[in-house]
């Protein structure tokens, strides 16, 4: 079981090598992505700062404050981590941690969204917010450095996801593209959905306002969620009504979007 920066990064790098070998054509690549690093730390860092860079901020500005944010905050990478984990797992179309790591742009987001999180903390807001924008632009992924994120998440595919900055996420997570947790109109505070652990949001859901997702619920594709959700269970619809419940199981992992609809007395 893969659980410390260490064995993923061993794992990491005998993926690259082996990948080399397959496909010459990727040798420079791997290297510069992987191979050419000394640790996990050092690889994710090149591979978010060298998408993320802008023309008046250069490469090495963006690497030395990533690195610095790391360094400050190791959590971070076992988040990370996690994150990969998460993919090889749910993502049927991934079977690699290199995937993620060098492709998935929901991958990435993710990781600047973890930096930025913490310079939004240390009152570093514009600068925070220098990295949400150019994540947006750069990957169509827009989530506010304000919200508080858990580990194993899975950002699936993640084109037009949005979360807003009040947002909470727990661990164990999975969320499709076009999602959007997000506010009723524009009240300040405490105003983001908080979502527990092991929830599955489907494609297209809007979660709005500050409302609770339980722990192992799921959303079905394309629903408007304006109120809580009791643990365990599943809504579908606009309005979201529950049609069903989970049993105890945590959807996120299983990544099943279909749904039990409960029989009528």
């Amino acid at each position: 079981m893969i659980e410390t920066p260490d064995s993923v990064w061993e794992s990491l790098r005998l993926e690259a090598s082996k990948l080399c070998d397959q496909e010459p054509q990727m040798g420079e690549f791997l290297e510069q992505h992987v191979l050419n690093h000394y640790s996990l730390s050092e690889a994710l860092v090149f591979c978010l700062a060298s998408q993320i860079q802008h023309s008046s901020i250069s490469l090495d500005v963006i690497t030395q404050v990533f690195l610095e944010v790391l360094q400050s905050e190791p959590q971070i990478i076992f988040d990370s981590c996690l994150d990969l984990k998460a993919y090889v797992e749910r993502d049927a179309a991934c079977d690699k941690l290199l995937m993620p790591l060098v492709y998935f742009k929901g991958f990435k987001a993710l990781q600047v969204q973890r930096i930025s999180h913490r310079l939004w903390n240390q009152g570093r807001h514009f600068l925070a917010l220098f990295l949400q924008s150019q994540v947006a632009a750069k990957f169509a992924v827009d989530i506010h450095p304000g919200a508080s994120l858990g580990s194993g998440i899975m950002l699936d595919h993640a084109t037009g996801l949005v979360i807003g900055e009040t947002t909470v996420i727990g661990d164990d997570v999975s969320i499709l593209h076009s999602v959007t947790l997000g506010g009723v109109g524009s009240e300040s505070g405490d105003r983001h959905p908080k979502i527990g652990s092991g929830v599955l949001i489907s494609a297209g859901a809007k979660v709005l306002g500050n409302v609770c997702i339980g722990k192992g619920a799921k959303i079905g594709a394309g629903s408007l969620v304006i109120d809580s959700v009791e643990p365990y269970s599943t809504v579908v619809g606009v309005p979201a009504k529950v049609v069903g419940e989970n049993k105890n199981e945590m959807p996120a992992l299983e990544m099943n979007q279909h749904f039990q609809i409960i029989s009528p007395c």
